[in-house]
């Protein structure tokens, strides 16, 4: 893992490669958060399939990202923010139907006993 090794830094010396340390990680979600950070700015959720728009916006950022984190990582968080986006869109529209049809109970003389 010096200068002059043929083995590269990520790797074992049997091939495989070696996990991300403490550090490598907090390196990782920081960017990951920054990057982040710059496309709610910019109200992008879906990076993946807003690639091209991600990267014109938040260049200096995905690039970072993509620095600090294994290919994998980037590939998970970034479907994982869009899952996340559409989970809590998804609760906010039952929380509001649940409310309407409470609303509409009570106004049909139900109460909560």
């Amino acid at each position: 893992m010096g200068w002059f090794s043929s083995t590269p830094t990520n790797q074992a010396s049997d091939g495989g490669r070696i996990a991300p340390d403490r550090t490598s990680r907090q390196k990782c979600w920081e960017s990951r958060d920054r990057f982040f950070a710059c496309l709610d700015n910019n109200d992008i959720i879906d990076s993946v399939n807003g690639d091209k728009e991600a990267r014109k916006k938040c260049g200096k950022e995905i690039v970072e990202f993509e620095g600090a984190c294994a290919s994998a990582w980037v590939k998970y968080f970034k479907e994982k923010r869009v899952m996340e986006y559409n989970r809590d869109k998804t609760i906010e529209r039952i929380k509001r139907e649940d409310a309407a049809t409470v609303q509409d109970l009570k106004s049909q003389g139900w109460t909560n006993k």
